[in-house]
């Protein structure tokens, strides 16, 4: 009797102790990992250059660590997710377009396939995902053949296995959006909405035909409209993926003196939305902004974002964010075996074309412009665009001209010097025709005014060999360019005569906001701009970096 009385005690023991622990666990805050990464750009591999960081060692410094490639990111992806019972990997735009060759040349399925093979699950649209207009990124979303150059890949393209998200976007003649606005997640019975942001400036930034019939909202206004309805949801959780971002300028993990439009645009969001990932300016920051955590992973896929939020289990809100970026290093992070397997596949259809030798390089050709805005591969681009076009039969061109944002990346210097075609086509990855027009003088300095339509993201046109002009960094927009100080070989450029001038099919249709481009007469199309550069460096190599001597700035 007595036996069965203690064991009867006993066992009420163990109920109010796990009836404790049941009450202990519920009233514990849900955690949640977001693993994020923007602005990607088909780098399947290692990019050249890595990542530049601030030394451990000596913060005075800047060391360059050798990061990113899918075969490692995949790896990282996997040991952020360990152990971790609720966790969810996104990204904020721009996981195509821009792309080196090994991705491009399969019009970016193998990075489609990448990404999904890692358990990618939402995106943001980035304006790099309309270069190909806006069939082409519903085919990346739902898979198919390309529509021109058919399946070329070692297998059926099925499609992204992650969701797009798209809600400023809309379509001008139903009004919907071309994909979801958003999508919610529930973790541990919290429900936690996902929003989908491309930049109101889009259609100012890609080519203008690819986004002709679609509609770019104001990102701060779209949010807001949703709050009510994922309110009304029983959502009160709220993550905004945005492509659209800031510039700091302290270290991957830091946010100092952070300046750009997310600013404006975080602040204008709801008190609801909790946590900003964003992207496009191609920085790693982890900033609070107005009380809320917003984080950028660089570029390339050498960083992953880990955002730890937690989640009260009553009012189903953010009630605390962390975040750290977290370095893809290629060295010692072992390779995953899926995506070596992937890569291989594509790889034996692409080598014998990327492999081939273009020419070499005395030194590393350096996207990177001075004080005036002129770059040492910037100079060499417009260069081989003018050599492509100088004939008559080819354009009888006296100028080329090319915009910097379809310059991505630096040629480096291999220790033979060797450059390859896929070292070409990854510095001008667009493929886009040369045009050859007629222009005013007087409109070619109209053309170069508005370099400066935006002043917060100036946008210096690189010009050919023998064209030449200063700008005052004093006068107001369309003042700057010194007229007098524009020549062609020395010979100052006359406002009524006419010249022959090369730019991209890009910037012919008025990309770029340089609408003055499309008043261009007399076009003759050319080669593709990837194609131009490799010529030159066949007739030319070795090449190097020549002292700035095209553009000058005054004050």
């Amino acid at each position: 009797m007595k036996f069965r009385f203690l064991q009867t005690l006993g066992a009420a023991a163990l109920t109010l102790v796990a009836a404790a622990s049941a009450l202990a666990q519920s009233t514990e805050p849900v955690e949640l990992r977001i693993l994020a990464i923007n602005d990607f750009h088909g780098n399947l591999t290692p990019p050249p250059g890595g990542i530049r960081i601030t030394d451990p060692e000596d913060r005075t410094k800047k060391v360059t660590i050798e990061a990113g490639g899918v075969e490692y990111m995949a790896t990282v992806v996997k040991r952020l997710r360990e152990g971790r019972n609720n966790s969810i990997f996104v990204a904020a735009g721009d996981l195509i377009g821009a792309s080196p060759l090994p991705s491009a040349m399969f019009h970016d399925e193998p990075t489609i396939e990448a990404l999904s093979k890692m358990g990618l699950e939402l995106s943001a649209v980035g304006n790099h995902e309309f270069d190909e207009g806006s069939d082409e990124l519903l085919r990346m979303q739902n898979g198919g053949c390309h529509p021109v150059d058919k399946c070329q890949g070692p297998h059926p393209f099925t499609g992204a296995k992650f969701r797009y998200l798209a809600a400023s976007t809309f379509e001008t003649a139903t009004g919907k959006t071309i994909l979801p606005p958003y999508e919610t997640r529930t973790f541990d019975g919290i429900p936690v909405a996902f929003i989908g942001l491309t930049l109101k400036e889009t259609p100012e930034i890609v080519a203008p035909g690819g986004v002709a019939s679609l509609e770019f909202r104001d990102e701060a206004e779209t949010v807001n409209t949703l709050i009510p309805e994922l309110k009304a949801q029983g959502v009160a959780a709220i993550v905004v993926l945005i492509h659209e971002g800031g510039l700091p300028t302290g270290d991957h993990n830091e946010c100092p003196g952070i300046s750009g439009p997310i600013i404006d645009i975080v602040k204008k969001f709801d008190r609801a939305v909790d946590v900003v990932i964003s992207g496009h300016t191609h920085q790693a920051y982890v900033c609070e902004i107005d009380g809320r955590l917003v984080t950028s992973g660089d570029k390339f896929g050498t960083l992953v974002t880990a955002i730890d939020l937690k989640l009260d289990r009553t009012t189903r809100d953010v009630i605390s964010a962390r975040a750290e970026n977290v370095i893809v290093r290629s060295n010692p992070t072992p390779k995953d075996a899926a995506q070596t397997a992937l890569l291989q596949s594509y790889d034996r259809l692409a080598a014998p074309i990327a492999n081939r030798r273009a020419g070499s390089v005395t030194a590393t050709l350096s996207r990177v412009p001075n004080e005036a805005g002129e770059s040492a591969l910037g100079s060499i681009i417009a260069d081989a665009q003018l050599a492509a076009t100088r004939e008559e039969k080819n354009g009888g061109a006296a100028i080329a001209l090319t915009n910097p944002g379809g310059i991505r990346t630096e040629i480096v210097r291999r220790e033979d010097g060797t450059v390859t075609y896929a070292d070409v086509f990854a510095s001008q990855p667009f493929r886009n025709r040369l045009v050859t027009l007629t222009f005013t003088g007087a409109q070619i300095k109209d053309m170069l005014e508005q370099q400066w339509l935006d002043p917060r993201r100036p946008r210096i046109l690189q010009v050919s060999k023998g064209f030449s002009y200063a700008w005052d960094a004093s006068k107001p927009y369309g003042e700057r360019v010194v007229a007098d100080r524009m020549s062609l070989d020395g010979v100052p450029i006359d406002p009524v005569k006419t010249y022959r001038v090369t730019v991209n099919d890009y910037l012919a249709g008025g990309g770029d906001g340089f609408t003055v481009a499309k008043q261009g007469t007399e076009r003759r199309y050319g080669i593709y701009d990837a194609d131009a550069l490799f010529g030159y460096f066949q007739v030319n190599s070795p090449i190097g970096p020549a002292a700035p001597s095209r553009i000058s700035r005054m004050n």
